[in-house]
């Protein structure tokens, strides 16, 4: 028997059904003596590109052990199940059972979003968010001007304008003198 990886990008509308999907495959795979080594969900995440007018998609890896006909199988059942959206099935060397850098990372956001749930929200936002013990702007208090910064730009602009006008005027005469002096000669 072999090994795969499976990946499987379901449509966003049906991943209510994706823990049904998976344990049916799952039996598949168990019935016909293959071996499931490792399932992870990565939930939700946004396309590279539209598929089929969608623009996220359910994701789902499977690291599986079993034969080449129980892999046809699969393939074809994944070819007529109108949920799933791509497949992508590879041949790897050995059973892989650790976690993937896909599922560390969704546990690594889980695990920040809920130390900044337990930190408590007190409901007022000055404007600064608390990463440590240094606190940063938050983009909420970078993205609003001041008064000063605006001024300050239109001034810059001004300066821009005044100094470009000054030099198209010098260029104009140096051109003029260039060409009367062409005219001399």
């Amino acid at each position: 028997m072999r090994h795969y990886e499976i990946v499987l990008l379901v449509h966003p509308d049906q991943s209510e059904q994706v823990p049904a999907m998976l344990g049916r495959y799952k039996e598949m795979i168990t019935a016909e003596k293959g071996r499931v080594h490792r399932v992870e969900d990565w939930g939700r995440r946004r396309l590279a590109y539209m598929i089929d007018d969608i623009h996220k998609a359910h994701y789902v890896m499977l690291n599986i052990e079993c034969d080449l006909a129980l892999l046809r199988e699969l393939e074809k059942n994944f070819k007529f199940n109108d949920s799933i959206v791509r497949n992508l099935v590879i041949r790897r060397d050995r059973a892989i059972t650790d976690e993937s850098a896909m599922a560390k990372a969704k546990a690594e956001e889980e695990r920040a979003e809920a130390e900044k749930q337990a930190r408590g929200s007190d409901g007022g936002d000055d404007g600064h968010e608390v990463a440590g013990d240094i606190a940063k702007p938050s983009a909420k208090a970078i993205d609003k001007p001041t008064a000063k910064a605006k001024a300050d730009a239109k001034a810059d602009a001004k300066a821009k304008s005044d100094k470009g006008a000054k030099s198209s005027k010098s260029s104009k005469s140096s051109s003029k003198s260039t060409a009367k002096s062409e005219e001399d000669k």
